[in-house]
């Protein structure tokens, strides 16, 4: 049965994403971002979901600049946590389902074997922090949800890593890159497809629970900037470096794996290797 299924901060890499998508889908989306729809607004949003008869909402806004939240502590806030709050109680008085994206910087990354969903969170700054009050917010709503952390994403839309050492690689003759924080990159397109292929096949219900996923495989910032490189043709020298010659107002968790095992059993995906996925996009 046709679902209407609202995605908010449709504007952004994986909403856009999802968008691009959508056309291949019977359901209807709604796409909006703040200019339709201000998820900071608790009446707002629950006018927007009882007039349209929204059935699945796909969260996809976030405050994601990690630095510039040390200062912009209450906007942050008011999106990451105080927004979901507002979907996930809304979703919870008209049962709906609440598909919301978090973060691997709800970690320290003090671990060296892939993250489970069950690990203890702890993140090292107020990005971290307010997701993470975003994710207790679902939690404690009571409405039926997945939520999906997730990992370094890039997409052919928006500004990200990928685009980033494209342009560097083609302007510069040489550059440094960390290789002392690793994880895994993530297509955003994988993960929309992997949203819709969990709402087209109805494997939500009975199914809430928070979930990991990335694309498969390790790397650090300096294997996937030599990646990025290489598919670019660029000729630029990459030459890695430690986080301390890059200083910042927050930590970053230096091991940022994600395990994927319980989304790919629950729901039955196959998940693409990351430079398989990199290849798609470039």
């Amino acid at each position: 049965m046709s679902k209407k299924i609202l995605v908010t901060g449709a504007n952004g890499q994986l909403g856009s994403e999802l968008r691009v998508l959508s056309v291949n889908s019977n359901h209807e989306f709604l796409f909006t971002d703040v200019a339709e729809l201000d998820i900071t607004n608790r009446e707002a949003v629950d006018n927007y979901v009882s007039e349209h008869g929204t059935d699945i909402i796909v969260n996809c806004a976030a405050y994601t600049n990690v630095d510039k939240a040390e200062d912009d502590t209450e906007m942050a806030d008011n999106i990451n946590h105080l927004a979901v709050k507002n979907l996930a109680e809304v979703s919870a008085k008209y049962k709906l389902i609440l598909i919301h994206i978090s973060t691997d910087y709800v970690f320290d990354g003090s671990k060296n074997t892939p993250y489970l969903e069950t690990d203890p969170t702890a993140p090292l700054g107020v990005y971290g922090r307010t997701k993470l009050d975003g994710e207790k917010a679902v939690t404690d709503s009571g409405c039926d949800y997945l939520i999906i952390r997730t990992s370094w994403l890039y997409s052919s839309f928006g500004n990200n890593f990928v685009k980033t050492i494209r342009r560097l690689t083609a302007e510069k003759d040489s550059l440094k890159v960390v290789f002392d924080q690793v994880g895994t990159p993530t297509y955003a397109a994988d993960l929309a497809s992997a949203i819709l292929e969990i709402i087209e096949t109805g494997k939500y219900k009975s199914n809430s629970g928070i979930y990991h996923f990335s694309n498969e495989g390790v790397c650090s910032w300096y294997d996937f900037a030599i990646e990025i490189r290489n598919l670019s043709g660029n000729l630029c020298d990459i030459q890695p470096c430690h986080s301390a010659e890059f200083p910042s107002k927050v930590k970053r968790p230096n091991f940022s794996v994600l395990d994927k095992t319980k989304i790919k059993e629950t729901f039955g995906l196959k998940i693409p290797y990351w430079k398989v996925s990199l290849r798609e996009m470039t």
